[in-house]
């Protein structure tokens, strides 16, 4: 089974700039998460949810930090994830682009 969360947008603390650290700014987030579906199934309003609130709590400063803490969070939430595509742009901190970091995380192994 295949979980797809797409452009999810919420505002928060992120960023090493002296203004990304005293004003919130836009985060898209996106992500694929791939699970074995028996009886119990992972409740994408929960994932939803653990994203917003750990991004918004932590106010990170590397979009990588942000990552690996969120792929942890969210193995550690939801055991049944064998993998996760995982991707947070910040879409106005530059005039004439969006900037993305993503990152796939396999739990198979």
């Amino acid at each position: 089974m295949t979980i797809y969360v797409e452009d999810l947008k919420f505002q928060t603390i992120i960023g090493i700039l002296d203004f990304e650290r005293q004003n919130v700014q836009n985060v898209i987030i996106n992500l694929e998460i791939e699970y074995n579906y028996q009886k119990e199934f992972i409740n994408y309003a929960d994932v939803v949810e653990l994203i917003k609130s750990r991004m918004i709590e932590e106010k990170f400063l590397l979009i990588e930090d942000a990552l690996k803490n969120l792929s942890k969070s969210l193995k550690q939430e939801f055991k049944e994830i064998n993998t996760l595509h995982l991707k947070i742009t910040k879409p106005s901190i530059l005039p004439d682009c969006k900037v993305s970091v993503a990152e796939f995380y396999s739990f198979n192994s």
